[in-house]
């Protein structure tokens, strides 16, 4: 017998002041039953760092789809422009997301997360539109204490630091930017 998903409601306040945008979002997040609070809660930061007014940005089935990001956004007439990856994906993978989707951004985390970048940075060096951001170990283990069935949480962004805050306490991550790409260089 299959385990099923368990779903988590967030009720997120997002108050990025680096990107001007200030917004509220009730969202469904399924949790795979091989997933840990610590990436549902890097997901949902992911989610609060890239969230904007249009709302196209959705939570995609996750780990149970092996073709699809963390998060992604489309544009209108079904375009990919934005894929969002969380965890340390293999170089391979971020090549062919670059090349279906405008613009990639990984949160990359995990106390293996930096050997992680020193291993594929090179293997990714042609890829225009890739974003890669860190996110210390100790930071993202206090996110995951925040993880509960239904949430409200508060993140507030300034100066490429995210203090993020619910109902069982706070964190404070720092979001390192170890390649900031565009897309149009």
């Amino acid at each position: 017998m299959a385990l099923r998903s368990t779903i988590y409601k967030a009720d997120l306040q997002v108050a990025d002041n680096d990107r001007r945008y200030y917004g509220s979002h009730s969202l469904i997040l399924a949790r795979h039953p091989s997933e840990t609070d610590e990436r549902l809660m890097v997901r949902l930061l992911a989610f609060a760092l890239q969230a904007d007014a249009d709302e196209r940005l959705v939570f995609t089935r996750g780990l149970s789809e092996v073709d699809e990001p963390a998060l992604w956004r489309h544009d209108l007439t079904g375009a990919i422009t934005l894929w969002v990856e969380t965890g340390l994906p293999d170089d391979r993978r971020l090549l062919k997301a670059c090349g279906r989707a405008a613009k990639v951004i990984v949160y990359a985390y995990g106390h293996t997360a930096e050997s992680w970048w020193a291993g594929v940075s090179s293997k990714l060096a042609r890829a225009r539109n890739l974003t890669v951001y860190g996110l210390p170990a100790a930071a993202t283990r206090e996110l995951a204490a925040l993880a509960e069935r239904g949430m409200e949480v508060n993140v507030n962004v300034n100066d490429g630091v995210a203090w993020v805050s619910g109902a069982s306490g706070e964190a404070t991550v720092e979001i390192l930017p170890w390649r900031v790409r565009d897309g149009s260089a």
